[in-house]
């Protein structure tokens, strides 16, 4: 038996409906959540990479590409 699948026709539909369906979080944050995540610090290292792998994917071209 083959290790690689076909999806079924089926499935490709159920994909493509679920890729449209609108993608919204189950629930607003409450307000402890809310201020825990504020309370937090950012690492200026961390945001820097994170600014610079961004730059990086939006200039790749082919696979991988941020649009």
């Amino acid at each position: 038996m083959s290790d690689t699948t076909r999806p079924s026709p089926e499935t490709r539909a159920a994909e493509r409906e679920e890729m449209d369906a609108p993608h919204v979080p189950d629930r607003e944050p409450t307000s402890d959540e809310a201020a825990a995540a504020e309370a937090l610090e950012l690492d200026p290292e961390v945001a820097e990479h994170e600014k610079e792998m961004t730059e990086r994917g939006a200039k790749q071209k082919g696979e991988g590409r941020i649009p």
